[in-house]
């Protein structure tokens, strides 16, 4: 069986094969990622999952995994930033709060039917001075990351707390990940 990976991402490549699971294949899938009205974080998180393993071409003899991660205060999802005005916003509500961190992952085995598994990680930033925003802007690390930072860089200085799961808000819980894989017969090296 041949492993599928539907991420361009290098932290998702490189967590998979933290445990053992070096993807064969590498797909870009092109879906829509935009919030439809109303949707709720979870139910957006595992969509864009979904919709990412089922949007990549798949062999009889291949299993396609693809994941998705967002930040939520609240009902309210924050994607990733659309320029550094909206990078400041995200910062500036993050900032001395709790929020969740969801990370979706979405297995099509060899039956074709997809599996899933959602993560839920809360993560606390510190109260954080407009210096210490400007400095993260202008790092530019924060641009193309789900809530406008990347907790294996910078931004881990701003946290304050974490409960659940570190590689969930890099972009892949690996536990959720490794027992999907081992749920398909899936043969970790």
């Amino acid at each position: 069986m041949r492993l599928v990976l539907a991420s361009t991402s290098p932290r998702r490549r490189d967590l998979l094969t933290r445990i053992g699971a070096a993807p064969d294949r590498i797909a870009a899938p092109d879906v829509d990622e935009d919030i439809r009205p109303g949707e709720l974080p979870r139910a957006y998180v595992l969509r864009v999952a979904m919709d990412k393993a089922q949007a990549v071409a798949r062999a009889e003899d291949e299993i396609v995994l693809a994941g998705d991660t967002t930040i939520a205060v609240g009902r309210r999802i924050l994607a990733k930033p659309e320029d550094e005005a909206d990078l400041r916003r995200m910062l500036a509500l993050l900032s001395g709060r709790r929020h969740h961190c969801l990370s979706a992952v979405c297995l099509i085995g060899l039956d074709g039917r997809p599996r899933t598994r959602v993560s839920d990680t809360i993560v606390t930033f510190k109260r954080l001075s407009q210096a210490e925003i400007d400095w993260y802007v202008a790092s530019g690390e924060g641009m193309g990351k789900a809530g406008g930072y990347a907790i294996q860089g910078k931004a881990e200085a701003f946290v304050r707390f974490l409960s659940g799961s570190h590689s969930g808000v890099v972009g892949l819980p690996v536990f959720e990940t490794r027992a999907l894989l081992e749920g398909t017969g899936y043969q970790l090296g």
